[in-house]
């Protein structure tokens, strides 16, 4: 199987019922993709297929279409060049353990894509599904926020 991930062809030699999320970090080596809950109920897991979130536990391999274009959080910025999400969750010291923060940001990035300046409702709508065990709700949504403030501007 042929996967397009963070820009880079890669090939898989994978069954078409496994989980992207096992191809990703077991196949390829792009371990920013969490296990949280294995049932698409926690976000810890989520990319994007064609700019928009998926949770990646849920998501087969072979139910992928050819020539999608697969982003996790290795390919979402560069260390020398943050995507405004990662830059807003470090100034606004988003994690604590840290386990959940590649999927929220993920969905963060998502979210911001279709709606360049979420309300206070609508980010707390869209990253109701991305569960965060220390409780940083406040700071993610301030963070997103700032991160809107951040692409408008660029």
């Amino acid at each position: 199987m042929q996967l397009t991930v963070n820009g880079k062809t890669y090939e898989a030699d994978v069954e078409d019922d496994m989980p992207l999320l096992w191809v990703l970090r077991d196949e390829l080596g792009l371990t920013g993709v969490k296990y949280g809950c294995g049932i698409a109920q926690c976000g810890a897991c989520t990319v994007h297929i064609d700019g928009m979130a998926v949770r990646s536990c849920q998501t087969l391999a072979g139910s992928l279409e050819p020539g999608a274009e697969i982003t996790t959080i290795e390919g979402l910025g560069a260390p020398d060049a943050l995507h405004a999400v990662q830059q807003a969750w470090v100034e606004h010291q988003v994690a604590q353990c840290g386990y959940c923060q590649s999927g929220q940001i993920m969905q963060a990035a998502a979210l911001l894509d279709m709606n360049p300046e979420p309300s206070d409702e609508e980010i707390d709508l869209v990253m109701s599904g991305n569960l965060c065990r220390c409780g940083t709700y406040v700071r993610i949504r301030a963070a997103i926020h700032a991160a809107a403030d951040k692409l408008k501007e660029a």
